[in-house]
């Protein structure tokens, strides 16, 4: 993309005036478009744009957001993007959400808006090569309708909060503008975009649009949704994803009053997970929730298992480690810098440690559910989803309409963290208004929740350093034996290890001899994306083995990591981009210095550290931990990061401090564990998420201000907390934790 607006593009901008004089700016549809959504933006005219901006005549403006915001703020961050290049007056900035954006072009799908995806990190870094134009153009057209009116040359015009402003003085509001501009004819070369220096939104902190809304409970969910006459939805699962239903009695479910029918669902044969049903499902539809829930807690079901019947958790990962024990045995090549062979004959010191990772569920805020309604001619959902163009593929394939009769609105999301890329719920909603020929609320209970996931794979890293006479760290080896994520759902084999492992994680490309293999075990178990993988589990070993590193060479963990890091360089990776290990070692000093780190020897407390880079983002944590007998406090937690720009300072501390609280609570207590291939995880009480007492009291956060393109963060905070928490623990107690949850395994090795 260059700086300015390319009008020639696939998804160019256009323009119209929409009802009572107002300018719409937004991408033009098919000829035959049914209403976008929200019609909000386009007033009465539902033909022409589905549209970024709406200016009306009173002045007001409202911007639509096209990714779904799962708590990441993107509902605040990309409509300031294109606020900032349309100098408008953010008090009078409304947002709404845009749902999926999809035409009909010739029988396939046509994107509207281009990238729709939330909560992966690369809302803002997509945002920030596109959505600069809208406000561009509409800002342009707005000079060029005050240029005609006051006679002056547009060049001579300048644009602030929402007026335009002559070089005497006089001026007039957007809304004063909106109808001429929307009758200018549209550019034809590229505009301009704005210089950083003219930024007056773009790096200021700005609160969440939502948040009075948010904190008040007035916030409306897709859980919150419902449709007249739609019937709810409950499910009974069984609890092997590939058994079978032996026996089914539904008499005493159907006399409940409410309870209206008694749907089986199975899954579709030869479809990729997520993308149908997960296992089968009897579902008991009513008037009410109270109904449905006391028709499904009245039916007689006996489940049979599948091959998954005699999965064990405990199994799999003495497995793994027999696996990893053997010598003979051979996993995929991931990286392989060097000659680690030769370097181990010039080893001084060796270090070796392995580290053990849990199964993970989701568990959502918000448990999974959608509204549909199906008509002759078209599909209408209310669905939380991450990714709405493959809920559309799944509701597409199910109903056989037209891309453009498949109408998905996303509200605000409870959460993701992965789950939500998969639409099993959605299919099973729409198979059940099938079904009943009825709008269908489908909901999941937060037991069917963790008993119905697409998990996490535990894994199980086996790492070995090589050190020379000189102190120096001079080979690597790490060994991850795991089920892949990535296993079904369509990927080759020999890809299969990009969900476990990166080949340009850390350490390497700052040790000369370095390999990294991935075993492949193969479990029964579904699974699928979470939020952080692969960084998460990898970070958490490789982090915690440069610690015991420099505890075996009895130096400071800071300064190994500095020393590994080097001087200031880029190293070119895998994926294209680059290391820049003076970003990452600047995040380090920063977390030190803020936690004092030079008493990092006589604290009564113990202070820990690590640091990790996430596709051209720089993130350091440093943890204080006091250890009372059994008790175990985080005193402190820091977290400095380097994202380059910075689009909303206020709303990059908060998913700093969000993922830094997300991931401690993972760390201290979660693991899903599996006997007879059934989950044992049944609620929050054996899930049990972090409270207040388990948590510091608040997240210090820095951030390194930046003019480079934006990077994403909305998870980049979550790798290193894990393992700067469990270095701080070493400080405070002497016990190297190797194997998460870590207060179960801090109380057994005390």
């Amino acid at each position: 993309m260059s700086a300015g607006v390319q009008l020639s593009r696939r998804r160019f901008l256009q323009v119209l005036a929409g009802t009572a004089g107002a300018l719409v700016i937004g991408i033009p549809l098919a000829e035959a478009a049914d209403p976008p959504l929200p019609p909000a933006l386009l007033g009465d005219d539902y033909r022409g744009l589905g549209a970024y901006v709406r200016i009306d005549s009173d002045g007001n403006v409202l911007i639509g957001t096209r990714d779904p915001d799962t708590g990441t703020g993107t509902s605040t961050a990309l409509p300031r993007i294109i606020a900032d290049e349309l100098d408008a007056d953010w008090n009078r900035v409304g947002v709404i959400p845009l749902g999926l954006g999809v035409d009909n072009r010739n029988g396939q799908p046509f994107w509207r808006y281009g990238h729709q995806t939330g909560g992966l990190g690369d809302s803002i870094p997509a945002a920030w090569a596109d959505l600069r134009q809208a406000g561009a153009l509409a800002r342009w057209l707005l000079t060029q309708a005050a240029a005609r009116r006051l006679g002056v040359p547009a060049e001579r015009l300048r644009c602030q909060a929402g007026t335009v402003i002559a070089p005497d003085g006089r001026r007039f509001g957007y809304g004063d503008l909106a109808e001429a501009a929307s009758k200018i004819a549209l550019p034809t070369a590229p505009l301009p975009l704005k210089s950083p220096d003219r930024y007056t939104l773009i790096g200021q902190p700005a609160g969440d649009v939502d948040a009075r809304a948010l904190v008040t409970g007035q916030s409306r969910y897709a859980i919150d949704s419902d449709f007249a006459g739609a019937l709810v939805a409950v499910l009974a699962h069984c609890p092997w994803h590939d058994g079978s239903l032996g026996t089914i009695d539904t008499a005493d479910a159907l006399a409940v009053k409410g309870v209206v029918k008694v749907v089986q669902l199975r899954p579709e044969a030869n479809r990729l997970p997520g993308q149908t049903v997960r296992a089968p499902a009897v579902a008991v539809l009513a008037e009410n929730t109270w109904a449905a829930l006391q028709g499904r807690a009245r039916l007689k079901l006996r489940w049979q298992p599948g091959a998954s019947g005699s999965a064990g958790s405990a199994a799999l990962e003495q497995q793994a480690t027999d696996l990893l024990d053997d010598k003979n045995a051979t996993g995929q090549l991931v990286r392989s810098d060097g000659d680690v062979d030769s370097a181990g004959k010039k080893a001084a010191r060796r270090v070796e440690a392995t580290y053990f990772q849990p199964w993970l569920a989701h568990a959502t805020p918000e448990p999974m559910n959608c509204l549909v309604r199906l008509d002759k001619d078209r599909a209408t959902l209310v669905v939380p989803t991450q990714a709405p163009q493959q809920a559309w593929a799944v509701v597409q394939r199910l109903t056989g309409l037209a891309p453009d009769q498949i109408e998905i609105q996303v509200p605000r999301v409870g959460g993701g963290y992965g789950r939500r890329l998969d639409h099993d719920y959605v299919a099973e909603a729409v198979m059940l208004a099938k079904a009943v020929d009825k709008p269908v609320r489908l909901l999941w209970t937060r037991q069917e929740d963790l008993a119905q996931d697409f998990y996490r794979p535990a894994s199980v890293q086996r790492l070995n350093a090589v050190v020379d006479r000189k102190r120096n760290l001079i080979a690597w080896t790490q060994r991850v034996a795991s089920a892949s994520a990535l296993a079904g759902r369509g990927v080759p084999d020999d890809r299969l290890w990009a969900s476990e492992l990166q080949a340009d994680q850390l350490p390497a490309g700052l040790v000369p001899n370095y390999r990294s293999s991935w075993y492949r075990l193969d479990s029964p178990i579904p699974r699928g994306p979470h939020r952080g993988m692969p960084h998460l589990a990898n970070a958490f070993a490789a982090e915690s083995f440069v610690d015991e590193i420099a505890h075996a060479l009895k130096e400071n963990p800071l300064d190994t990591r500095l020393r590994l890091l080097g001087e200031p360089r880029q190293i070119p990776l895998a994926n294209g981009g680059t290391l820049d290990t003076g970003r990452l070692a600047n995040v380090l000093r920063l977390v030190a210095e803020r936690i004092e780190w030079k008493n990092w020897l006589r604290s009564v407390n113990g202070l820990g550290i690590a640091c990790w880079h996430v596709n051209g983002a720089y993130v350091a944590h440093a943890v204080e931990a006091a250890l009372q007998g059994e008790k175990l406090g985080i005193v402190r937690a820091v977290c400095a990061v380097d994202v380059g720009r910075v689009i909303n300072p206020l709303g990059l501390e908060g998913q700093v401090a969000g993922a830094t609280l997300d991931a401690l609570s993972a760390a201290l207590n979660l693991a899903v564990t599996f006997k007879d291939g059934q989950v044992q995880q049944h609620g929050y009480k054996d899930y049990p998420l972090a409270g207040m007492a388990q948590l510091p009291r608040a997240v210090e956060v820095i951030v390194v201000p930046g003019d480079r393109v934006p990077a994403g963060a909305s998870f980049l905070a979550m790798p290193t907390a894990a393992p700067a928490l469990a270095n701080a623990v070493f400080r405070a107690s002497a016990v190297r934790v190797r194997r998460l949850p870590l207060m179960k395994e801090l109380l057994r090795l005390l």
